[in-house]
């Protein structure tokens, strides 16, 4: 994929549009271009500003107070009897007349921006849990499940000391049917993750681990479970432990709902 294709892409992918093919390419292609990682990045970062920002605008004073004593001269001159004449022309129907059209006019402006900024632009959450969603596909297509391929959690955990500001937290889960394959590091959200990797029959399960952010790590206690459907995977997160968990997978909702619960519940237990 060269420059030209990703500049086309770099948009549809941020809206979810890809299939995952054309996602992985260009995932590949970002992370070895530092000028079109820096395209995606901004158009990301515009993305979550326009959702975040205000899209509307406040009428000045000025033309509330004149718009509003238009309006109230209207329905003085409708309060008031008419004498018809011979030659009077027919009256404008009221929708018709220049101070209703344009309160109307403010009014559907303001409406239309603001529904329209709602119903379009992704959330920050919603980019995070497309870029789950790729980063899994990457690593299934790459064949890149793994930095440190191991069953021991005694060995994975360790792996990650002085590559990350965190321990994550590791608990095999074999004999629950959940077996732990290994671990690696990962790019989400703009910053480098840890990514746990079970097995469930034959469907990898992908958990990146990351700092809450600044504000939401609370008490550290275990917090409330999300879940998203993205591209045909399952995705789930909540907080733990001052960390922030992301779990995605192929699997079944229930059945990736049932591995959450033995990781939060094995992890704690374990105080890994």
């Amino acid at each position: 994929m060269n420059c030209k294709q990703s500049t086309d892409l770099i948009l549809p992918h941020l809206e979810g549009e890809l299939d995952p093919a054309q996602a992985a390419e260009l995932d590949a292609h970002l992370r070895g271009c530092p000028q079109c990682r820096a395209s995606s990045d901004e158009q990301r970062q515009l993305g979550a500003a326009l959702k975040t920002q205000a899209l509307r605008f406040a009428a000045p004073a000025k033309l509330r107070l004149r718009i509003a004593a238009a309006l109230e001269d209207e329905a003085a001159a409708e309060s008031r009897p008419r004498m018809p004449t011979a030659s009077a022309p027919p009256r404008r129907p009221a929708y018709w007349r220049p101070a209703a059209m344009a309160a109307s006019l403010v009014l559907a402006i303001a409406a239309s921006s603001g529904m329209t900024a709602y119903f379009t632009l992704p959330r920050q959450q919603d980019t995070v849990v497309q870029q789950v969603v790729s980063d899994h596909i990457r690593s299934l297509m790459a064949g890149h499940l793994t930095d440190v391929a191991s069953s021991d959690q005694h060995t994975v955990k360790p792996w990650f000391h002085g590559k990350l500001d965190i321990s994550p937290p590791v608990d095999d889960l074999k004999d629950q049917g959940f077996p732990l394959v290994g671990g690696r590091l990962d790019y989400l959200d703009e910053r480098p993750v840890a990514a746990l990797v079970y097995r469930h029959r034959q469907h990898p399960i992908n958990v990146f681990v990351m700092p809450a952010d600044a504000g939401d790590q609370g008490d550290g206690a275990p917090r409330g479970m999300e879940s998203f459907s993205e591209r045909g995977f399952n995705v789930l997160h909540w907080r733990q432990g001052g960390m922030s968990l992301w779990a995605v997978s192929d699997l079944n909702l229930a059945e990736l709902r049932d591995f959450q619960k033995l990781f939060e519940t094995g992890t704690a237990q374990s105080g890994s």
